[in-house]
Parts: C-alpha cells; structure tokens; sequence
C-alpha cells in the first residue's frame, strides 16, 4: 500500500457507541488512614479522557480523520466535560442527552502509576425513545460518512445496532463493528466485524486449533452475511476471514507490552481509516496491527497519528534501514528517527577521495547529534563545480566508502549545484559545514534555523586535502 494513502483529511468517519468519561485521580500514599486499614491517597492531579466509543472516535482525530461521534450521555456536568475534550481536538459531538441516566465516568484513583480502585458510575436503561432518538441522528449524518464504527461495550447505546445497521445499508456506507455480548446476530448485515479471540470464542465455542478458529470464523461470516470477520488474538496476532479469499494471518506486532487499554479501539480506527482510502481489508488490517503494537507499549490510553504509523510502516517494510538511501525514502526514516526523540545532523560534500581529516570531521558531526547524514554531490554535479577531470571516483563507489565510515548513519545523493535543495527537503536538525565559513554564509542555514535547528561550523584537521592528494598522485 502506497504511504500516500494515509492522507486521511478528506474521509469523514461516523462513530457511534457507548461513550464513556475516563477520569483519573492521581496521587501519592504515605500513610494509611486511621479509620480502616487502607491507603491514604493526597490528590493532587485530576485528568479526564474520553473513553470507550468516545476513544475511538479520539483515535481518528488523531490521525486526521473528520469525525462525528453519537452517543447516549446524561445532561449532567460529565457529559459537557466529555463534548470540551473531544472538541478541543476536532470531534464534532451529536450526542443524545438523557434526563434519566447519568454519563458513563469509571473513576480510577492511581498512585505511583499503579490503579489502587476503580469507581464506576452508571445505570442502563434501554428505551423506544432513546432508540428513535438514536437512529433519527445517524440517519442525519450518514450521507457525510465514508464509513460508520459501531463501538459496542454492552452499556445499552446499541440496544437497537440492528436498525442502525440497515440505515448504514440503505446509505451504502460501510459498517465496522467492535462487538460484546453473546449474541452476535444483532450485528446482522455489517461490512466487518472485530471481536477479540474470547468475544469470538464465547459465540463459537472453544477453538483448539488455528485450523478450527479459521473454519468456525468463515461459517459465522457467511451465517450472518459480513463481507469480513477480523479475530484479534493478543499475543497470537490477528486472523481475517474475507468473502471467499483463503484467511490472512498476520504474527502481531507489538514489540513489548505494557499497557492494552484501548488497543481494541486503536484497532478498529486504523481499520476503518485505511479501508476507506484504500479500499482493501488487507491493507487495513496490516495498517490497524501495527498500530495496536505501538499503542500497546505505552502506559495507560494511546492514540496513534497518521505520520508516525507512516513511518511504522515504511520501517517495516524496508530490511535496510541505514546506510545508502534515497532521499525520499530517507525522509520517512528521518521522520521515525525524530518521533523518538533522536537528533539529524546533515553535512554534505564530494568526497572524492576520503581521507583520515574526512573521518575527523564526521565524528566530530556525529557528535553533535543522534543520526547522521552525508548528502553526496552527483558525478554530473562535482564535475560542475570541480571541472571535467573530477570525480576521480564514480558516485556509487564513493557512497559505498562513506556507508562504511561507522561515524554515519545515512548517506544520500543530490544533483544540484548546492545542497538547498535537499536541506529543505530533510530539513535537519542540525546543519553542519568544515572550513572558514559563517553561519549566514552556509547554504540552507537560514532554513533550518527557521525550523529551529542549530547551524555549526567545525574546522577541518590541517595536513589533508583531496587537491593535495590528488596534485601529489599525479591524477
């Protein structure tokens, strides 16, 4: 699948669920109390997080999805809480308020990152009214919608799913279901449906084998007419099972594991997000599994944005992530190097014919920073500059010397006069020339600077020069 495909700004996502305030008591414990043999807890941080359909809904914002999120909530202060934190990043709430129930918070009072209690308030209750409420609104906003999420968590919003998944029908607009329950004939007629191993094992039965996971998953797919049934299985990866294609198995991606909130609901965006684009459940469901690995080595609630699963994605796909790159596709792993924190530096030269003062002076460079890049003058470039008898040695030969410096991280080309060109296109983090220059007489300082990197002049080491060694040689 194209990278470019993970421009998601013209797809509008409607989700609708069970919504839920996550809020969080914070504090520390450095007594028990003298009235019962508990901890103390001294509060001194309150954090609010949209949860359960609300997290999903959070998910595709940050992947700048256009999202609208429905959902049943109380006319209480909550519920207002809940609308401010989705809207501050770009959710568009049509949420149906009711007299009678309360907005859905689970409380959690944690000390030293550890969750000592949780505290759940809310009350169930499913209506005829509530129901038509319910429906009336996701018919107003299905003909903007390029998909719609059911995100299920058996609270009573999708009492009716059924009804709400003939009005996604009659709209054409495909439906993603994140199911509960033991009842999956409810979800009748969706496009996809993604019930983790024990949802799935608790409508089928217990699966001893792949082989019967596949074969129970394919019958329950054709029983209730979803064009594909996603099984996740934590540890064991995911199985996809599309309309008569063999299954697709992929081992999962995550790395280490230290938290799995809301991995489901990472799942289910990604999924969505990417299928809409581009049409293919494959191409979703490798897309949503490395999310969920990222997600899954976080502390507590994760999101994912759109650049940092690009770049996920290109890594994966390349075995050779250092050394001789293009210059696009070293951008994407610029890109990853910094979402972890790690610092550019970006010099450039000919290198005709590398010497020990060439060497000195990466390593002083590499200093300067985490990951370094040499940008090369082409063969048709050097010889502009240098005259026709230069380069001594062809491109490919000097980039595969300089891949072999242990100084260097990346080494790229450019066929320009100077390197502008390519500077702005990295855009580093810091910018470095040898010799007698200035900062403002270097080529592309003023873009980084204005980027807010560092531009550093290093002096080369006396005694060694490519003309010198060149003149001496007789070439």
């Amino acid at each position: 699948m194209n990278s470019s495909y993970l421009n998601f700004k013209d797809k509008h996502i409607l989700v609708v669920g069970d919504v839920m305030l996550d809020r969080y008591w914070h504090g520390g414990t450095s007594r028990i109390s003298p009235e019962a043999p508990v901890q103390v807890v001294k509060v001194s941080n309150i954090e609010d997080r949209p949860g359960g359909a609300a997290n999903v809904a959070l998910g595709l914002a940050k992947l700048g999805v256009s999202v609208t999120l429905v959902g049943v909530v109380g006319n209480d202060e909550n519920a207002d809480i809940l609308a401010r934190c989705l809207e501050e990043v770009g959710v568009t709430c049509r949420f149906v308020r009711s007299e009678n129930l309360p907005t859905i918070t689970k409380l959690r009072v944690m000390s030293r990152h550890q969750q000592l209690i949780r505290l759940d308030f809310e009350e169930r209750e499913d209506s005829l009214s509530q129901n038509e409420a319910l429906a009336s609104v996701v018919e107003e906003c299905l003909p903007e919608s390029n998909a719609v999420i059911f995100s299920d968590y058996a609270k009573g919003c999708l009492a009716d799913v059924q009804t709400l998944i003939a009005l996604s029908n009659t709209a054409n607009v495909p439906s993603f279901v994140d199911p509960k329950g033991n009842d999956f004939s409810i979800y009748r007629g969706a496009t996809l449906v993604k019930p983790n191993l024990l949802e799935f094992e608790t409508i089928v039965g217990k699966c001893s084998s792949t082989k019967e996971l596949e074969d129970k998953a394919t019958a329950l797919r054709k029983q209730f007419g979803w064009k594909a049934l996603l099984v996740t299985r934590g540890e064991d990866g995911l199985i996809l099972l599309s309309d008569d294609k063999p299954p697709f198995s992929l081992a999962t991606a995550a790395k280490e594991v230290f938290d799995v909130t809301g991995a489901g609901d990472t799942v289910v965006a990604v999924l969505t997000a990417v299928y809409v684009t581009s049409k293919r459940f494959i191409d979703a469901v490798e897309y949503a599994n490395q999310a969920a690995g990222y997600v899954v080595g976080k502390l507590g609630t994760a999101s994912i944005s759109a650049e940092r699963l690009e770049a996920i994605m290109f890594q994966r796909s390349h075995t050779s992530n250092f050394g001789v790159l293009s210059p696009e596709d070293l951008l994407a792993q610029i890109k990853l190097a910094q979402m972890n924190g790690e610092k550019i530096v970006f010099t450039n030269g000919c290198f005709d014919i590398l010497h020990p003062g060439h060497i000195a002076y990466m390593k002083q460079a590499k200093a300067l920073g985490d990951r370094l890049i040499v940008a090369v003058n082409t063969d048709a470039s050097v010889k502009r500059l240098k005259g026709e008898k230069r380069p001594i040695n062809h491109l490919v030969h000097r980039m595969s010397v300089l891949e072999g410096v242990g100084a260097i991280d990346w080494v790229t080309w450019f066929d320009q006069d100077t390197p502008k060109e390519i500077i702005e296109f990295l855009t580093p983090d810091v910018l470095v020339k040898g010799g007698d220059y200035t900062v403002d007489t270097i080529v592309g300082a003023d873009h980084v600077l204005a980027h807010g990197g560092e531009v550093k002049v290093l002096t080369f080491v006396d005694g060694y020069s490519t003309t010198a060694i060149i003149k001496k040689a007789n070439l």
